[in-house]
């Protein structure tokens, strides 16, 4: 299955979670895992808090600075910013499936991380 994310800037967090169970409901799976998959090189998914956007703020300033969208990278696209981030954030999650629900924490939500936006873009979530 896959799931549309629209994003309006750069770099962008946008919580998925909610789409995510959408469609572990459809699946009618009860127990597995949950494969969540970013189909883009400049574009990342993880699970991080949220319960408080100044969390997303926060990481999105701090891997910005880290590294910089203008850093006389020799990629022709002029996006090598954004393949770096998602290097080190990762292309996908997996979260266990119990009883039809994801097990994620208190504060845990899972992310679509936009890091050459804005775009639309493509999840794809496989239920095992």
């Amino acid at each position: 299955m896959q799931i549309s994310v629209k994003t309006n800037a750069r770099t962008q967090m946008v919580d998925i979670t909610s789409q995510v169970r959408d469609a572990v409901i459809e699946s009618g799976i009860k127990d597995g895992l949950v494969h969540v998959f970013s189909m883009h090189t400049t574009a990342a998914v993880t699970i991080n808090e949220n319960a408080d956007p100044a969390v997303e703020t926060d990481i999105l300033n701090t891997i910005n600075k880290v590294i910089p969208w203008d850093d006389h990278f020799k990629h022709m696209e002029g996006n090598s910013a954004a393949h770096i981030k998602v290097s080190l954030f990762g292309p996908s999650e997996i979260i266990p499936l119990e009883n039809g629900s994801l097990v994620l924490g208190t504060w845990q939500g899972i992310y679509f991380c936009e890091f050459d936006g804005p775009r639309n873009r493509k999840v794809n979530i496989k239920i095992i």
